[in-house]
Formats: structure tokens, C-alpha cells, sequence
């Protein structure tokens, strides 16, 4: 993920190794990472069992808060492509009955967000 882009707010792939050293004790028994993202100082992580999303908070980023996400409180979701102008894409997620979607990430060219909405799809429509 380029600076340029973490700027802008759009995510980038995370190494699954990293997300395991710094995250692993997130997850509960039997559950692993498929696939993360990071922003600046923000990660949200596809588990095998729920989107855990993670906010530094504050100036120095020492507070931290996680949010789970369990994928079958997940009603819907879309995924918007790059187009030839466009330098994101994005995923929309809406939890529950909500009228507007609860979860809004942009991602950098790079990542390939057929693969989002495919761990998405994979768990939500289970």
C-alpha cells in the first residue's frame, strides 16, 4: 500500500503473518485470519467466523478499540469496482435491519476486492 493511497484513506493488503503476530490473540479456538487490511493507523480482519475491526484511537494511538462482527448479523454488502478514473474501490457492509450501511472501507488498486466479497459471500451466505 502506497503512502499516497494510506492517505487518502484507502486500505491495502495486510500480510497474514503480521495479522496473526500482532492480532492472534483476537481469535477464539478453530477460528483463523482469511484475509486483512490496514490503513494508517486502522486494520479490519476477515476471520473464518467474523469481521474484526480495529480503531487506534486517540493522538498516540495507545487506546484501541475492537469491534466484532459476527457474519451473520451481516444483512448485505456491496463492492464497487475501480473504474478507469477512479483510484478505489469500495465495500459497503450493513448490519442488521440498518437503513444506510454501518461499515464503509475504500481500498487501494491493488487489492483485488472480488476476493473481499468472495471471504464475504463465503461466510455470509452460509
Amino acid at each position: 500500500m502506497g503512502l499516497f493511497s494510506a492517505i487518502l484513506g484507502n486500505a491495502g493488503h495486510a500480510h497474514k503473518e503480521d495479522l496473526i503476530k500482532d492480532y492472534g490473540r483476537l481469535l477464539i479456538d478453530g477460528e483463523e485470519i482469511e484475509m486483512g487490511f490496514k490503513l494508517i493507523r486502522d486494520v479490519f480482519i476477515f476471520t473464518t467466523k467474523r469481521l474484526i475491526l480495529i480503531e487506534k484511537q486517540g493522538v498516540t494511538g495507545s487506546k484501541v478499540e475492537y469491534k466484532s462482527i459476527s457474519y451473520k448479523s451481516i444483512s448485505r454488502f456491496s463492492v464497487e469496482t475501480t473504474g478507469t478514473f477512479d483510484l478505489d474501490a469500495e465495500l459497503k457492509i450493513w448490519v442488521s435491519s440498518e437503513q444506510e450501511p454501518s461499515i464503509k472501507k475504500q481500498f487501494s488498486k491493488s487489492v483485488n476486492v472480488y476476493e473481499v466479497q468472495k471471504v464475504l459471500a463465503t461466510y455470509v451466505l452460509k
